[in-house]
């Protein structure tokens, strides 16, 4: 019997309770396995594996929020904010803590329970850190679980991050190793693993996953899952991400990838990282209906929400409430704050923003 063969019935035959269990030790051979069922054998293991962990009508709502837009040093082939390529993007300069609070509070209003905030820096600088921090204690202020994506850390920043009670740190890995240097050049693979160990090490919650459909092979969706698997533990939040395609961006032409290969994406991570929030993050603007009910039956279990992800489209948030309830889905709920509390945070927050002039002009 050839290995391939001999995988396939491993994988085929291990018990449900089996693959319930988190484990850190798959090997590319039985992720590979996973991905070659039947679309309807993976689909129901997933599903099995999702309703042992998770309640299975609920879905974790986050919004994402740009609080420094564009001019960013990274090459990364996807992204509209890299300063090496012409996207007609607008730059725009660090957001006023108040204002990022305003939106957190608007956000909690739709429905979310964790408010994610990105800057498009290949590492924040002492100077624009001291207001994030800020936003950080705001946005927890009001009861939302509070993230961020800042870029690379040091040790330092890490421990500060922490220290005003940061939950999430987004830093996604993007690819598998072997395909990642196609992506992106100014920052190396390791580098992000650094980061991703610093954050771990401070306390902080991962939120780390990738992009599917930048031109990669099935191989380095395996790659990219089974380096998120061998995290220990596996990091709490695991986006996937279907590229969205921008003009200007080296990857603005690449080929689609096919729906059901996403889905099955999905599944998989589902089944590797059975404790983990798995993300149906960005691309959700051009998937139907059909397609995102499919993703949710696949395991994810989490989406942004809202109008925008930084700088790319995503369905309005009423098209999500109506998908949500023609599904019988609700949002997973946190504990609430009375609108009195959120009002009485962003105002606190005005006074101490003036006081200690954090309306500046951060430099890009």
């Amino acid at each position: 019997m050839s290995l391939s063969m001999s995988t396939n019935t491993s994988v085929a035959n291990m018990s449900i309770n089996n693959m319930s269990a988190p484990r850190f030790d798959w090997t590319h051979a039985e992720i590979k396995a996973l991905f070659d069922l039947p679309f309807m054998d993976l689909m129901f293991r997933a599903q099995i594996v999702h309703r042992e962990n998770f309640a299975p009508n609920e879905v974790q709502v986050s919004t994402l929020l740009s609080i420094k837009t564009g001019a960013c040093p990274e090459d990364c082939k996807y992204c509209p904010q890299s300063g090496h390529y012409n996207t007609e993007l607008e730059k725009e300069k660090l957001m006023e803590v108040q204002k990022v609070l305003e939106e957190a509070a608007l956000a909690k209003e739709k429905g979310a329970s964790r408010f994610c905030m990105g800057a498009a820096w290949k590492h924040p600088s002492e100077k624009d850190f001291p207001y994030v921090l800020e936003m950080i204690k705001g946005v927890k202020s009001l009861g939302l679980e509070s993230c961020v994506t800042l870029g690379s850390l040091n040790d330092d920043q890490a421990k500060r991050l922490s220290e005003v009670g940061l939950d999430y740190y987004n830093h996604n890995l993007d690819t598998s190793a072997e395909f990642y240097d196609s992506i992106i050049t100014t920052r190396t693979y390791q580098d992000r693993l650094d980061t991703l160990s610093r954050v771990r090490d401070s306390g902080i919650k991962l939120c780390c996953g990738g992009i599917m459909g930048m031109g990669e092979e099935q191989k380095d969706r395996v790659g990219l899952l089974r380096q998120l698997s061998q995290m220990t533990p596996h990091p709490e939040s695991v986006p996937i991400n279907m590229l969205v395609k921008v003009e200007g961006t080296p990857l603005e032409n690449v080929d689609d990838l096919d729906t059901f290969e996403f889905i099955r994406t999905i599944a998989v991570a589902r089944i590797l990282m059975p404790k983990s929030h798995v993300r149906l993050s960005a691309g959700r603007q051009g998937m139907n209906e059909q397609t995102q009910a499919l993703c949710f039956m696949a395991g994810a279990n989490s989406i942004f929400y809202g109008e925008k992800l930084l700088t790319t489209g995503n369905p309005e948030a009423d098209k999500d409430m109506a998908l949500f309830a023609n599904l019988g889905i609700n949002p997973e709920k946190r504990e609430e704050h009375s609108d009195a509390a959120v009002a009485e945070a962003i105002a606190a927050q005005a006074v101490k923003q003036e006081e200690s002039k954090l309306f500046y002009e951060a430099s890009v």
